[in-house]
């Protein structure tokens, strides 16, 4: 029976395991869609709203999978809208591989209705692997380099296939010569340091008193060496935000998230730390790692183009950070736990206090922090979350705790908006026996959220376990960025760019046959998540929050400080509330907690 290479596209991703694509239609696809009828839609299409949020998804999918993550989409609007979730996924070290739809080969170079140059315009986000398909012969090989390079590489890579090229009866190459045959699969490998190297790391970390460790994603498949390096070191562990399920919140010396969503027991340990061991990640704001020349530092990171990238390590590990440190842990002299632990332990506990006392700050109508903190002792030990770009990502950075097989993400390099709901949709497609739960601000809410809503809609009734939550911190502003405005520019907030209109998310949840509540009291924030946790279908809860409650880093500076008060006097229009909620939140930082004065941040640094 002959076969098409559009039927020959789908058979080779089902051979790679592909199960989902993450896709919308368009006449550069035909092809493609009528293969996908004739192999009883196998790998399955899902359908977004949108070319953009089928390459969130995707990410998505790759993300909570750790499979590779495929898109398609037509050619012209349709490649060009997938470009934001792409260059998610290429900042984030995602595997994904799109399959994009061009016009006739006849018609190319010709000004034709949607030709777009695919290939220039795809040359940055998939400059590991991007190629047309201009001949049957050219497959397997173009899709199986496509699939390997996004593995290997963990990154983005194109696959463009002209319309009538899908249309071409499959040829394989030959025996022969300028034929490029291939071969299925990927090689699993995890490179290690030479062993001089490895002694020269250890001697550094064996010299230190006062040990911080910051792992990001890279750590994620080595949890139990991160922990046993901490134990052996005495060390603190920090969390880049990409990071955040890597080790669970409950460890008393894991300090949390770092950087301007992060935690003070996360800043004070990089302040007074003498070493820093960095693994698996690439956390860009060197302001919130220890001062150059304070601290001897190593890495370990298995991408040597990330390597000795933020800071000037004296020691370079190019190696998986599972097989690093499990050759790195012999080499370590056991420190005895001391007063640098305990003071980061000490720090910590203090810290949550703090945040549990921020939580319970009146506001008007609702405090978005105890909207988030509330949630936390009531996540299910295997959910997946993610965390929406803005002050959403504040709460989530700093009240919900990781523990069991939680897992979170989001948009942590690019920091685009709207990657939320499609991220848990995608999750869903990659655990469907898994509960998942985005928190979102109502800006992403109203630029994606509430379309794909539709696309949950669709599916949920296909997923084991059917719940999903979407919270939406509803206060009618762009409230990250009115705040950076305040803080970073001392400029008072501007109504036209930053005010949103108040939309009933639960009601447009329910009207496509989802569940949902809006909440306008505190006193409604408990049953309200736990109605959503135990809901039978998709929920969406609209929480009316405060924008005046401040996601301002709990170690703002001086000059930060300065500008936010130069933008009250400059008549910010919501100057009194502002102040009213910034001085409640501070405050909570400085009342006494269970422990002695001189237990205070910073204390017993000499040990």
């Amino acid at each position: 029976m002959s076969m098409k290479v559009s039927d020959y596209v789908l058979h080779r991703l089902r051979e790679w395991d592909v199960d989902h694509v993450f896709a919308y239609a368009g006449d550069g696809i035909n092809g493609l869609l009528a293969a996908w009828g004739r192999a009883g839609d196998k790998p399955r299409f899902v359908q977004a709203r949108h070319e953009e949020m089928a390459a969130f998804e995707a990410v998505g999918y790759a993300k909570f999978s750790g499979k590779v993550g495929v898109c398609a989409a037509t050619s012209g609007p349709g490649a060009i809208h997938l470009l934001n979730g792409l260059y998610d996924a290429k900042l984030d070290h995602v595997p994904v591989v799109a399959i994009v739809g061009q016009t006739n080969r006849s018609a190319m170079g010709g000004s034709y209705q949607q030709e777009v140059d695919l290939a220039a315009l795809y040359k940055d986000v998939a400059s590991e692997f991007c190629e047309t398909v201009t001949v049957p012969e050219q497959l397997p090989n173009v899709l199986d380099r496509a699939l390997r390079t996004a593995y290997a590489r963990h990154t983005v890579t194109a696959v463009i296939i002209p319309a009538d090229v899908q249309e071409l009866e499959y040829s394989a190459p030959t025996h022969a010569f300028k034929m490029v045959p291939s071969s299925l699969g990927v090689a699993h490998y995890a490179p290690v340091p030479s062993d001089d190297d490895l002694h020269r790391a250890a001697g550094i970390l064996n010299a230190g008193e006062k040990v911080a460790v910051l792992v990001g994603q890279g750590a994620r498949n080595a949890r139990a060496e991160v922990e046993h390096t901490a134990d052996a070191l005495g060390a603190g562990v920090a969390k880049a935000l990409l990071g955040k399920d890597v080790l669970p919140d409950d460890l008393p010396y894991v300090t949390g998230s770092i950087g301007l969503l992060g935690t003070r027991p996360s800043y004070e340990m990089m302040r007074d730390c003498d070493t820093l061991l960095v693994v698996g990640s690439s956390f860009p704001y060197t302001q919130f790692l220890p001062d150059f020349g304070q601290a001897r530092a190593v890495q370990i990171d298995v991408d040597p183009f990330m390597i000795g990238l933020r800071y000037p390590f004296e020691v370079n590990l190019v190696g998986d950070a599972a097989g690093t440190l499990k050759r790195l842990l012999p080499l370590l002299d056991a420190k005895k736990h001391g007063k640098w632990r305990k003071t980061i332990e000490r720090n910590t506990e203090r810290w949550w206090e703090v945040m549990q006392r921020r939580a319970a700050v009146d506001a008007d109508p609702i405090n978005p922090e105890y909207v988030v903190h509330a949630l936390d002792a009531l996540l299910p030990h295997d959910i997946m979350l993610a965390a929406d770009s803005g002050s959403a990502a504040n709460w989530y950075a700093r009240h919900l705790r990781m523990r069991g097989a939680m897992r979170g993400s989001l948009s942590g390099t690019l920091a685009t908006m709207g990657p939320g709901v499609p991220y848990v949709i995608g999750a869903k497609f990659a655990h469907p026996e898994r509960p998942a739960l985005a928190v979102v601000g109502d800006g992403a809410m109203q630029m994606n959220g509430m379309a794909e809503l539709i696309t949950a809609a669709k599916y949920w009734r296909d997923w084991a376990d059917p719940r999903l939550v979407v919270a939406v911190l509803n206060n009618q502003d762009l409230n990250q960025v009115t705040w950076e405005m305040r803080a970073m520019e001392g400029a008072p907030q501007f109504l036209p760019s930053q005010a949103l209109p108040d939309v009933r998310y639960a009601d447009f949840a329910r009207s496509v046959g989802l569940d949902g509540v809006r909440v306008e009291e505190p006193g409604g924030v408990q049953d309200a998540w736990q109605r959503a946790l135990a809901a039978d279908r998709p929920f969406v809860i609209d929480f009316r929050t405060d924008p005046a409650v401040p996601p301002i880093p709990p170690h703002a500076t001086w000059d930060q400080i300065e500008a936010a008060a130069s933008a009250v006097l400059q008549g910010d229009t919501d100057r009194a509330a502002m102040v009213r909620q910034g001085v409640k939140a501070k405050i909570q930082e400085m009342l006494p907690g269970r422990r002695r004065r001189e237990d205070r941040p910073g204390a017993g640094d000499e040990g």
